[in-house]
């Protein structure tokens, strides 16, 4: 539904196309793999070509003997779900968890604010989902951020006006679960992601809800995002591509967006391209919008059948940020900030993400520090989790409740869980015993087991 039906009928001609470069990029892995030796794992360069397919195959993050024992131990595991199953490597992640990748939705929150001012309904269904897809620069980074420990928070203020925070609620299911707010807008996510491993790629299948509700007229936004694909995992260089349609929904009127993600083709034809239209309640196109996640966005009002209406012209609605040149983790500037304690409160959970010495250690480039404090921490919360089991309670987490509704997305049950207010009222009477100074952060114990509750 990302294009009017009259554009169906193009479908074919580009089709064939693609089947035809599909057909020749097949034959082309098979012929490199094989002679490598690994049957089967796909090696694409999407900013090459197929004369350097080989040297492609050669190229990525692993030495020739990690690659291959790795590639061994991982081939068990081929169309498994392997969220939580597989210890990696450190020198795979990036020194950042989850919960701050959650919070990476954040940056351009002033178009949700934007939204939350507009009075056309269409126009802020553009601005909504401009916000939705703004992230996806920052998503295509390589490196794996680190999974949360259960209990663990990550808190983001000093931006926009927000106050975010983000808490490890489950960890068999791995689930998240996410609360923002400032004067104009409301956000709430319970996240748990599903993956299929395929050999040298991996599908990242987002099974979450997301919410946002605009405060001036209460309207309320749901959010479908399209999947991800990790390519070259082990073999050649790793790069990302999601595509599939994003769709945003307004519950209030049944407005929505529906946006096209276009597939990454041969020689990177297509790359990150999206497209698509704002529909009324009777799914009419209403403005056109087409751009690119890793650039900018632009719509232009448009008639039943999707052409733009005379007179008006394109105008853009975002623009990807000034990043940082040749920057070790490919981080945006507010990447950066997530790390900083400047975007932390005066006092900080002990639980919070940016004190985990696993990080902090990548962070500084101590890859072997980084791996004995991963394995430590990992250690901890399975003594933490027999200790807990044996005197009989169950862990609850402290600043959301797990709620008895559950929702059907396109990759499965969710179990949902809500926002239970508790923060904002922790945030406006800080208890010194259950928070730590920022001053002395460099004393402090990361300790995501301290607000857990035995229920």
């Amino acid at each position: 539904m990302g294009t009017p039906n009259k554009n169906e009928n193009k479908a074919g001609f580009f089709s064939a196309m693609t089947s035809g470069f599909s057909m020749f990029s097949s034959a082309m892995h098979r012929s490199v793999n094989g002679m490598l030796g690994y049957e089967g794992v796909e090696v694409i360069n999407p900013e090459g070509g197929k004369e350097d397919a080989e040297e492609e195959a050669q190229r990525g993050r692993w030495q020739q003997e990690e690659r291959d024992s790795y590639w061994k131990m991982m081939q068990k595991y081929i169309g498994s779900d392997i969220t939580s199953v597989v210890t990696l490597p450190v020198l795979i992640f990036e020194p950042m968890t989850m919960l701050q990748k959650m919070a990476e939705l954040m940056e351009y929150s002033y178009l949700l604010d934007q939204a939350d001012e507009c009075e056309d309904p269409y126009m802020r269904l553009v601005y909504a989902s401009s916000w939705a897809v703004s992230v996806y620069f920052a998503y295509q980074r390589t490196w794996k951020p680190f999974n949360p420990i259960l209990g663990e928070t990550y808190e983001l203020v000093n931006h926009g006006g927000i106050t975010f925070i983000s808490e490890q609620v489950s960890h068999h299911p791995p689930m998240s679960a996410g609360h923002a707010e400032n004067e104009h807008f409301t956000y709430d996510v319970t996240s748990k992601l599903k993956t299929k491993f395929l050999g040298n790629s991996v599908d990242v299948y987002p099974v979450g809800r997301t919410r946002v509700t605009l405060k001036r007229d209460g309207v309320v936004l749901d959010l479908v995002p399209p999947p991800t694909k990790v390519n070259n995992l082990i073999f050649g260089r790793t790069w990302v591509d999601s595509p599939g349609e994003m769709v945003m929904t307004n519950l209030t009127t049944g407005d929505k967006v529906v946006l096209y993600f276009q597939p990454c083709g041969w020689f990177g034809a297509n790359r990150y391209e999206v497209d698509g239209y704002v529909y009324n309640a009777n799914e009419e196109p209403k403005i056109l919008m087409t751009g690119k996640w890793s650039e900018s966005l632009s719509y232009q009002p448009c008639d039943s059948e999707g052409e733009p209406l005379p007179g008006t012209e394109m105008k853009e609605v975002w623009h990807i940020a000034e990043t940082p040149a040749n920057d070790k983790f490919q981080y945006t500037y507010f990447a950066h900030k997530l790390n900083s304690f400047d975007t932390a409160p005066k006092k900080l959970l002990a639980s919070d993400s940016r004190l985990r010495p696993d990080r902090l250690a990548l962070e500084k480039g101590d890859l072997s520090k980084a791996g004995a404090e991963k394995s430590s921490l990992e250690e901890r919360q399975r003594a933490e989790k027999r200790e807990r089991e044996a005197e009989g309670g169950n862990f609850a987490p402290k600043w959301f409740d797990m709620t008895d509704e559950a929702t059907t997305t396109p990759w499965g049950e969710l179990e949902l869980y809500r926002y239970n207010g508790k923060y904002t009222e922790h945030r406006n009477s800080v208890d010194a015993s259950d928070a730590i100074v920022v001053d002395d952060v460099q004393s402090i114990e990361f300790n995501p087991w301290q607000f857990g509750n035995l229920s």
